[in-house]
């Protein structure tokens, strides 16, 4: 009997590709276009999940193919340690240029979020001359084995990895969810617990950097006291240590700002990792910092073979120009608005859905098993994205029990999609509380 498309490409996942790798929505994608997607069989899609935050703008972008295209004619790859090449050059100047950071800055470019993260704490570790690394529960920072020694999920991150790095020290992280405390209370508290570390856990002059994501990502997007960073920030430059803002996630338009560190005046991080949405969809991440903090480690200690690569440095400077001129975080903000206000709406008919918060375009809906004792529901998040993608809506959860729907669509989404991917939620929702009970 003849396979069906996915019924083949089903069978090619179950016999060549690793059983560890996860797939939520087990469908093979051929084709996208702004916001939509196309699968195996011909089926179109509403996107609600942006590769993870990879798409903002826009699923195939004109602009950016073509940048790829012509940069493709010209050359590939030279390696930056063998010769220079003018995107990386030119995109470094742009990263810096962009970057909520006071003074000289300069940058590192390389392939992903977690070697920003690896290259940032090196570049730390040189500059300060400590070993220690302060990092936060919910935290996510990538698979690496550094990075999952930052990250705070343990399954299925750090299940059966260990041993993990040494010196990380993990705080608490401002849930204003899960307190009972008004938030600037709970902003002082929580950084309360940072100072008090340093006579409970390490010595502040042994610790190199504080690593934070502004929005907690995987963690559940997760926005802090608006307090927090801020007086966070106040701990590290008094006591010489380097503030990391991992930006990964909520950089490049997500938040309703290029970076959500300006949400905040004058935050200035030492240091600002920034991956995903940068190359749209091709592999490119950057550490952007403070010059004398940049230059800290020793010539040829940084950087690697692909670090830089033209194709995704002009995919990445295209990306900039076109979010600058569409005026992207100005969109985001519009999404958010909408869909949290929709969102809020669903939530007060709602047995299941505990939360709705997020900034900008970064909106979180957390389920749980009782409105009151906010019990996490998996089972519920599990079911509601299931029904998602049946009804044509492709979304990705998060969150330290895995009870939370992330919706991360292209920022190029129009208004009538939009509306129609919050319908299918609605819908989704009120069908498993239906089954559930």
């Amino acid at each position: 009997m003849m396979k069906t498309k996915r019924e083949a490409n089903a069978l090619l996942r179950e016999r060549y590709v690793t059983k560890s790798v996860s797939v939520q929505n087990p469908i093979a994608v051929v084709r996208a276009e702004g916001a939509k997607l196309w699968d195996e069989e011909g089926r179109e899609y509403i996107d609600f999940a942006g590769g993870i935050g990879v798409m903002n703008v826009g699923h195939s972008h004109p602009e950016v193919i073509a940048a790829v295209k012509e940069q493709a004619d010209k050359l590939f790859h030279t390696c930056i340690h063998v010769t220079l090449n003018e995107p990386y050059l030119q995109l470094a100047e742009q990263l810096c240029r962009i970057a909520p950071i006071v003074g000289e800055k300069k940058a590192l470019l390389v392939n992903t979020g977690a070697e920003a993260v690896e290259n940032a704490v090196k570049i730390a570790r040189s500059f300060t001359g400590r070993p220690a690394v302060i990092a936060f529960e919910g935290a996510f920072h990538g698979r690496t084995m550094l990075g999952m020694s930052l990250t705070s999920k343990v399954t299925p991150y750090k299940t059966g990895f260990g041993p993990f790095v040494p010196e990380i020290y993990r705080m608490p992280f401002p849930n204003p969810y899960r307190s009972e405390l008004d938030e600037e209370t709970l902003g002082e508290q929580a950084v309360e617990t940072v100072v008090r570390a340093f006579e409970t856990y390490v010595e502040a002059n042994q610790v190199a950097a504080l690593i934070v994501e502004p929005v907690q990502g995987e963690g559940g997007f997760v926005v802090p006291p608006t307090n927090y960073l801020p007086l966070l920030r106040n701990v590290c430059r008094e006591r010489g240590i380097v503030f990391i803002l991992d930006e990964v996630q909520s950089g490049f338009a997500r938040t309703g700002k290029m970076f959500a560190a300006e949400h905040y005046d004058a935050l200035d991080p030492d240091l600002i990792l920034v991956a995903k949405s940068l190359g749209a969809g091709l592999p490119i991440a950057a550490v952007v910092g403070k010059a004398d903090v940049m230059d800290a480690p020793q010539v040829g200690s940084l950087g690697g073979t692909y670090g830089g690569n033209p194709l995704a440095a002009a995919a990445a400077l295209k990306v900039i120009e076109v979010m600058e001129r569409e005026q992207l975080p100005a969109r985001a903000e519009h999404i958010g608005q909408k869909s949290v206000s929709f969102l809020r709406e669903l939530q007060q008919k709602s047995t299941i859905i505990g939360d709705v918060r997020g900034q900008g375009a970064m909106i979180a809906i957390e389920l749980v098993k009782d409105r009151a004792t906010k019990e996490p529901h998996a089972e519920a998040t599990a079911l509601v994205t299931k029904k998602c993608l049946e009804y044509g809506l492709i979304t990705v959860k998060a969150g330290v029990y895995s009870n939370i729907i992330r919706l991360l669509s292209p920022l190029v989404i129009s208004d009538e999609t939009l509306q129609q991917g919050l319908q299918v939620i609605a819908r989704a929702v009120r069908e498993t509380e239906e089954e559930l009970g």
